[in-house]
């Protein structure tokens, strides 16, 4: 008596690389875009969350990233750049949308200045032992020029190299590592400033 067989799942290689899962994603498969978000939607949502000061709104910007890619993936060139590159370009745009909305609803009194460039995230500090630094960085990431966080977040959350944060950013390789000069230089300043004003450690000699 032969036993039923059963279905196997579709499933797709584990090695294809980013550049193979658009190409699928072109063609109308799935499959490929679960496997691209599995693959950059924790880092996307991140680097969101950290340009935007807050996660509130980076779940709808990394879902609406996806939902580009799923439209246009016909329209990335290998030729022109990483499929990563492309991405991120995307959730960088979609964060710039989102900021500047969030400025004119300020300007016309929909919100508090305090909730649209509020640093606070209460998720982080419990998965960083370092919590009085981490709060330092991260409120001093919310101070820094718009290009300057950006950049420092694609490089440090993202992962991107110089070329790429330049493609992502519409300008020079030069610019980017100057970007990243001043950035890094701007937060060790903070860190040491805030350091030095701590009260030293009083020790009562016996």
């Amino acid at each position: 008596m032969s036993q039923a067989r059963v279905p196997e799942i579709a499933r797709l290689p584990e090695r294809l690389d980013d550049e193979e899962l658009l190409a699928r994603v072109a063609a109308g498969e799935q499959l490929a875009l679960r496997q691209l978000i599995d693959r950059h939607g924790r880092g996307l949502q991140l680097f969101a969350a950290r340009y935007l000061g807050g996660s509130h709104d980076a779940e709808d910007i990394v879902q609406d990233v996806f939902f580009s890619v799923w439209n246009n993936a016909k329209r990335f060139d290998r030729a022109k750049g990483r499929a990563t590159t492309w991405i991120y370009r995307i959730a960088a745009n979609r964060c710039i949308d989102v900021r500047r909305w969030r400025r004119f609803r300020v300007f016309i009194g929909f919100e508090d200045t305090d909730d649209v460039f509020s640093s606070e995230d209460p998720q982080a500090d419990t998965l960083i032992g370092a919590r009085q630094e981490l709060a330092i960085v991260r409120a001093g990431l919310g101070k820094l020029p718009e290009r300057q966080r950006m950049a420092l977040l694609l490089r440090a959350v993202a992962d991107l190299d110089v070329p790429a944060i330049a493609a992502v950013m519409g300008t020079s390789a030069g610019s980017v590592e100057q970007l990243l000069v001043r950035a890094r230089r701007t937060l060790r300043a903070r860190l040491t400033k805030v350091g030095e004003s701590e009260p030293k450690d009083e020790r009562v000699s016996k």
